[in-house]
């Protein structure tokens, strides 16, 4: 019965047609503005932006020629060692003396440059073809360096030539002094195999080291100068660090990969 009252005199009562229709709140128009302009500028982001990706593997310092291993041509005992590590040497300069059946034989070096690594010492019996020592290949002191990254196989078809790339070196603190600047010199296409990043590098295990997650593409890193720093390279900060850097420093690559539309991933 109060349900029809109310009927009745919601009929008999005129409308009210002089009051003005809210259709929304002031706030709503903000929240529905924002909304629109936010759609707007994410379409046009889709249709003309990119996106920057990156990929990191480990890296190392090193002259551009690369190093070699010094094998005995002889087999007999060690009688002396003429080298130091780190001298620089030219090409035929004596290395090692091995005393054999037939006399004592001088080792010589095969090519000029910087003993990396002395494997063998007085007293020591090694066989033909042993390994005694490591040489980068560096005809002078100011030669510069360059940085291999050896990047998965499946990203080297994305990398741009001359992208830029950051690397973190292991000798040096990123948190004061950031890292170091470079850009890429080439991309050799052919997967690495532990023998030939051995050969590269002089160091069988670094070969091992490198090849753990599968067969890798050698990225050569040409290192930005900095006449203003120290070591003589760019790096993210303004000195860098206050000492020269040297070859055969561990680092990790971090290059910029080339840029990706991101409309393309709704594509099939």
């Amino acid at each position: 019965m109060q349900f029809r009252q109310q009927a009745l005199a919601k009929l008999q009562s005129p409308e009210e047609l002089d009051l003005p229709v809210r259709f929304a709140r002031p706030q709503g128009w903000l929240v529905l503005s924002v909304t629109v302009v936010v759609m707007a500028a994410a379409s046009v982001w889709a249709a003309t932006g990119s996106v920057a990706s990156t990929v990191s593997a480990p890296a190392i310092l090193t002259h551009g020629q690369g190093s070699y291993v010094l094998q005995s041509p002889v087999a007999g005992q060690v009688t002396a060692v003429l080298a130091k590590q780190g001298q620089r040497l030219d090409a035929k300069a004596p290395v090692l003396k091995v005393r054999t059946e037939q006399g004592e034989t001088v080792v010589r070096t095969v090519a000029p440059g910087r003993v990396t690594t002395l494997a063998a010492q007085i007293g020591q019996i090694i066989s033909t073809g042993a390994n005694v020592a490591a040489v980068e290949k560096v005809a002078k002191a100011d030669d510069p360096l360059y940085a291999t990254v050896y990047v998965p196989a499946d990203n080297a078809a994305t990398i741009p030539k001359d992208a830029s790339v950051d690397l973190t070196v292991q000798s040096v603190p990123t948190q004061q002094y950031g890292v170091l600047r470079g850009h890429v010199k080439s991309v050799d296409r052919t997967p690495q195999t532990p023998q030939s990043i051995t050969a590269f590098l002089g160091d069988s295990q670094l070969g091992e080291q490198f090849t753990k997650e599968g067969r890798p593409v050698a990225v050569l890193v040409r290192l930005d100068s900095g006449s203003a720093t120290k070591s003589g390279y760019e790096w993210s900060s303004q000195d860098g660090p206050p000492f020269r850097l040297t070859s055969m420093t561990m680092a990790t690559g971090s290059i910029r990969m080339a840029d990706q539309r991101p409309i393309d991933w709704l594509l099939p």
